[in-house]
């Protein structure tokens, strides 16, 4: 098998969380048009069938599929719905997140409500979708953190502005990143691999003082756009990256490291 071979998600089927949104959707595309079959997830499922409909009109096998991490019975649900339809789940990307925190300030309720998601929402839909992945001793886990995970929050960058670092989520980007390295070495024996990818900012309608004064925190001058993270994606999903789990690849433009 030649290297651009190894990167092919022929025949594999993908699941992402959140798959249609911010990242979601750059995710989903990096898979299928790695050639992979993707179920795109979440509550709104209005909203994925949009995206997959946009998709497959595009000849991409994405479909959609309705999921409340919040809710067991709805994970278990979407799970044997997908092992009914394509006989198993091959890759799962945990990528939904949910921000209810705008503000340190805000409501210690929201930060509960962050952590039922955020923490044990993925914990719960990782251990229900890896079940048949150890039956069948193969599989791959992405966890999808943020720089924020590694670094304290900057808060420089948001004077004069309504934007804030909320402390729910350098809470749960950091576990999200332990826990990657946990379960990478508890489904190690089962041929299973769990990597995380920690994404910089992504540039969208954000103040331009805020936009200035990122892009000269970054090696590389410029906040992310969404095709940064598919490289990373389609790596860690594929056969190129068989001999690395319990990896957190910063995709960053160099903002950690400066």
């Amino acid at each position: 098998m030649g290297i651009l071979d190894k990167f092919r998600l022929s025949d594999k089927t993908a699941v992402v969380t959140g798959g249609a949104g911010r990242y979601g959707k750059f995710i989903v595309e990096a898979l299928a048009e790695a050639e992979a079959t993707v179920y795109v997830a979440s509550r709104n499922i209005e909203k994925c069938e949009s995206f997959a409909s946009e998709m497959r009109r595009k000849k991409y096998n994405v479909f959609s599929g309705f999921l409340d991490m919040g809710e067991t019975r709805s994970i278990v649900a979407l799970n044997e719905r997908i092992i009914k339809e394509q006989g198993r789940v091959d890759i799962l990307v945990n990528n939904a997140v949910l921000r209810p925190m705008k503000h340190y300030e805000d409501s210690i309720e929201n930060f509960d409500m962050s952590m039922k998601i955020n923490a044990t929402g993925i914990m719960n839909t990782t251990r229900i979708f890896a079940e048949n992945m150890m039956k069948r001793k193969s599989g791959v886990i992405i966890n999808i953190s943020s720089m924020q995970g590694v670094v304290g929050p900057d808060f420089t960058l948001y004077e004069g502005t309504d934007m804030d670092a909320p402390p729910d989520y350098f809470f749960h980007r950091a576990g999200i990143i332990s826990l990657t390295r946990y379960l990478a070495a508890k489904y190690a024996s089962y041929n299973i691999r769990v990597n995380c990818i920690s994404p910089g900012g992504l540039l969208e309608k954000q103040p331009e003082i805020f936009v200035e004064r990122y892009n000269k925190r970054t090696f590389l001058g410029r906040m992310a756009n969404g095709e940064d993270i598919k490289g990373a994606v389609v790596f860690l999903a594929s056969d190129a990256s068989s001999y690395i789990s319990g990896e957190n690849i910063l995709v960053d433009g160099g903002y950690t490291k400066k």
